[in-house]
Parts: structure tokens; C-alpha cells; sequence
């Protein structure tokens, strides 16, 4: 990997990188592992987690009700070690609008995302709800509607979220959470709930944000923001100080045929369109990020299309890639959650293919 480090406002790294070869790792995929009662289907699958017992928690758009456009989707489901499934947590609950990402911290509460109703979830391992953070819109309000998206964007409100993304903690059990389509910026809050801060602004320059959309912490308490509008992970410490950012940009085969539609094209700004170009369909673009347990750990990213996974160092040096777009096991639509309870065992929840699989890698890739 041949990168260029240059200093920029406040002595802040970024890593400019040219494209990286990457090894292809080896792996088995289970498109089966899930089983599902015969009145329980998955939706989009849009997020995944695993606790310390092993037992995996999907957050899907399923159990939809409500009119064609703007109807409640989300359900989560929990899965025993073997796949077995256990129970469905929080049915009906007020919270669920449409599904986006789910979490487990380490004392076992499970931790979700809705992005439609805007709020955060915090339930005990048996599944009752400790805590919630954001309000709703008021289903009564004259004015309740889908958020809109103006340019320039409203101004955030400290304690309010709009289209949140996920969450990730720190070892002093402070809690992140990436808010995310339309605010484009990180809110830290306490382990009593407390507001403390937030970070980042819409735009492409270092700290800021298109669509901040899945978010990790490693044991140093580094915080990594997966970044997929502007195509890369930006990397901050526990302050939001912006330390650096990781490109991915591995070769690949540009016959790939994506799930569904031709291959993106990427149109470069010009002085009639001086936009930056939105990346979130680009090679290596991060949908979705996790670290692994340590002592060593690792990590792993997905894209929207060619459709892979990447393994990287922390340092950003990518390791391998494995998968491909497409439909069959060990492919991939729109991988838009992860889990890495390990180095060499991943679960990647797909939007596209209604389903989550789960890889095992050979080891030593």
C-alpha cells in the first residue's frame, strides 16, 4: 500500500492512498444458519450483533404494517449459538419504524438503531427496555411527516437525532452514536444518558460527514466512523480530535455485474456541478464497519458494489478481501450491518437478499 501523509489544519494526518492489492481469503458461507419459526420471515436485514454467549440479534424490516409508503419495519429476532431461534424482543414496541442497526455492549444489553422514528434503545439481556434516548414525532402532531433533507441543511439540536445510524462504546462505558443522514455528525453521551458532546458537520473535509453510517471503537478508545458518502473511515480519538482516514481502493474486476441495475459510474465535479461526488456506491466505500476482540484486533469493512468485505489492519493497511455482489452463498446484497466476534467468524446482515450469512474464514488468512 503506497500512501502519502500530508499535514493539514491542526497537524491532522490524512492517508492518501493509491490502489492496494489485497489477497483473496478463503472462506465458507451459511445462507441457512437462521431458523426461523414458519410464521417468522426476515425482512431487510439490516443489522446485526452477537453477545458474549453467542447468541446473534438481527434487526430486520420485518413485520411490516401499515400503508405501502412510510410503513412500520422493523423486528428483532435472537438466535442461539447454533442458529436455533429463541425469541423476538420488544414486539410492537413504540420505538420500531424502520429498522437500521443493532448492538450489543459488554455487559450483554442489546442496543438498537431506528432510523425512522429517530431514537435509541438500550434493553437488558432479557430484553426490557432500560433506556431510550430522543422523542419521536408525535403521531398527533398536525405536522408529523418524513424528515426532509434542505440544502443547506437545518442546524442539529444537541439531544435530538435525525436518521440515526448506530452506536459504539468506550472502556468508561460513554456511549457514540452516528446521526447520520441528515445531522452528518457523532453525539457522545455518558453511561447515565447524559448529552456530553457531538462532533462533525455535513461535507467532505476532515471531521465532516455524507452520511456517517456505522461507527466502532477499539480497545484504545480510537472511535471509527464509517464515512460512506465521502467513500472512507474517518478515525478520531475519544474527544472527536480527527486523527486520520482510511481509503479502501483495492482492485477489481469491472465486469462485476451488481445485484440488481448496472454498475455504478463515477461523474467527476464540474464547475456547472461543483458537488462532491456522492461515493456511497464506490469501490470500498464502508456501509458497514466492526473491530474484533482483541488482544489483536482487526478491521472489517463492506461495500455497497463490487460487494465485498475488506480486512484491514487499524492502521488502514487492507489484508485481504473476500466475497463478491450477487445472490449465492458467499455473495453479496447490500451488506448493510456487521458483526466480528471474532477474527475468523463474521455475520454480514444484507438488504438486498432479505437474509444474514454467516462466514467462517480459514484460518491464517
Amino acid at each position: 500500500m503506497k500512501c502519502l501523509a500530508l499535514a493539514v489544519v491542526l497537524s491532522a494526518p490524512i492517508a492518501l492512498c493509491a490502489q492496494q492489492s489485497a489477497p483473496e481469503i478463503k472462506f465458507q458461507a451459511q445462507t441457512d444458519f437462521f431458523k426461523l419459526p414458519p410464521d417468522v420471515y426476515f425482512g431487510e436485514a439490516a443489522g446485526v450483533a452477537v453477545n458474549s454467549k453467542g447468541h446473534v440479534f438481527v434487526f430486520s424490516r420485518g413485520n411490516t404494517t401499515g400503508p405501502a409508503y412510510g410503513a412500520a419495519a422493523a423486528q428483532l429476532l435472537e438466535f442461539d449459538a447454533e442458529g436455533k431461534f429463541i425469541r423476538e424482543i420488544g414486539r410492537h414496541l413504540y420505538a420500531w419504524s424502520f429498522a437500521h442497526s443493532v448492538k450489543v455492549d459488554k455487559e450483554d444489553n442489546i442496543w438498537v438503531a431506528d432510523k425512522g422514528s429517530d431514537m435509541v434503545i438500550k434493553f437488558s439481556p432479557e430484553g426490557r427496555v432500560l433506556m431510550v434516548f430522543v422523542r419521536k414525532q408525535e403521531a398527533s402532531d398536525e405536522g408529523t411527516e418524513p424528515l426532509k433533507h434542505p440544502r443547506p441543511p437545518l442546524p442539529p439540536v444537541d439531544g435530538e437525532f435525525r436518521q440515526v445510524t448506530d452506536m459504539a462504546w468506550d472502556a468508561a462505558g460513554n456511549t457514540y452514536i452516528s446521526d447520520g443522514y441528515i445531522n452528518s455528525r457523532v453525539a457522545k453521551i455518558d453511561k447515565d444518558g447524559n448529552w456530553i458532546k457531538s462532533w462533525g458537520e455535513p461535507g467532505s473535509g476532515p471531521g465532516q460527514f455524507r452520511t456517517p453510517h456505522s461507527i466502532a471503537i477499539d480497545d484504545a478508545g480510537n472511535v471509527y466512523v464509517a464515512d460512506r458518502g465521502n467513500g472512507r473511515i474517518q478515525v478520531f480519538d475519544s474527544d472527536g480530535k480527527y486523527l486520520r482516514e482510511i481509503h479502501i481502493d483495492v482492485p477489481y474486476d469491472h465486469r462485476i455485474h451488481p445485484w440488481l441495475g448496472n454498475a455504478p459510474s463515477e461523474v467527476p465535479a464540474t464547475p456547472e456541478a461543483p458537488a462532491p461526488l456522492n461515493k456511497t456506491m464506490m469501490n470500498g466505500a464502508p456501509w458497514a464497519i466492526c473491530i474484533t476482540p482483541g488482544p489483536r484486533q482487526v478491521l472489517y469493512a463492506a461495500d455497497g458494489y463490487p460487494g465485498r468485505i475488506y480486512k484491514l489492519s487499524l492502521d488502514g493497511k487492507v489484508l485481504g478481501v473476500l466475497g463478491t455482489t450477487g445472490h449465492g452463498p458467499g455473495q453479496f446484497g447490500w451488506i448493510h450491518g456487521l458483526a466480528c466476534p471474532s477474527e475468523n467468524v463474521l455475520f454480514a446482515a444484507e438488504l438486498l437478499n432479505w437474509r444474514v450469512q454467516k462466514l467462517t474464514l480459514e484460518p491464517g488468512n
